[in-house]
């Protein structure tokens, strides 16, 4: 019985070894690691500022459970550190002003609600201390803590998002769109990058209505790379 339970895990050893693929020797990675390699950047190294110019950044909400309310911010800003040798390296930090929201609003807001004692719907979610308050807290920043690649073209960035004084992990799936060595009207490296993500708004403390819970945010932009700091002119002997 010994020996024929050894022929037998030997017969399925051999099986196993017919079916499987034949060992690269020629040190080439396997098949799909190509596929999730990070894309070869010619972009160089360094501090890139986003261009306000070419971004946007829009959220959306559930409304009375039958659409998605879109609405968008004006003002804010990003920066990224980019690392093109080792792109897990790089750094994003962004800030917005909640009273630049825009809702975009068409039909008569101060005659359908006369009571809010704001003007528009815009400064009603800008100010109203069950929306943004800006007035409390007049900025909402998200910085990188954490950047993992995914794809050639795109990584999971997690970082701190503070909003209405709360700072809470937010992940976020960003996407490299391209690049350009040399920026047509500025004249230096530009990158471009979209991002897009969701959190809870009961997270931030922020109670939940007729209007959803689950907040989506995209953003779309290009960055331009800031010059290098001037070198600090050596002390006078």
């Amino acid at each position: 019985m010994k020996i024929k339970a050894a022929l037998l895990a030997i017969s399925a050893a051999a099986l196993l070894a017919a079916c499987s693929p034949a060992a690269d020797k020629s040190g080439a990675p396997p098949a799909d690691a190509a596929s999730t390699a990070p894309v070869e950047l010619k972009a160089p190294a360094g501090v890139y500022a986003m261009d306000p110019t070419h971004a946007s950044l829009q959220w959306s909400i559930a409304h009375n459970t039958i659409s998605n309310y879109t609405a968008r911010f004006n003002t804010f800003a990003a920066k990224i550190t980019l690392d093109p040798a080792n792109l897990a390296n790089s750094t994003v930090e962004a800030t917005i002003d909640p009273a630049s929201v825009d809702a975009n609003y068409p039909a008569d807001y101060v005659g359908a609600h006369a009571a809010s004692g704001f003007k528009s719907w815009s400064e009603d979610i800008a100010k109203n201390k069950n929306f943004l308050n800006a007035g409390a807290f007049p900025q909402i920043t998200f910085k990188s803590t954490k950047v993992e690649l995914t794809g050639p073209r795109t990584a999971k960035v997690t970082g701190d998002l503070t909003f209405l004084g709360v700072t809470k992990p937010v992940t976020l799936d960003a996407t490299f769109n391209g690049e350009l060595e040399k920026h047509p009207f500025m004249q230096v490296p530009a990158i471009g990058f979209a991002a897009e993500g969701r959190f809870k708004r009961s997270d931030f403390g922020m109670a939940v209505g007729p209007v959803g819970d689950e907040v989506t945010i995209r953003f779309d932009a290009e960055f331009i790379k800031e010059a290098a700091p001037a070198a600090a002119a050596a002390p006078a002997a």
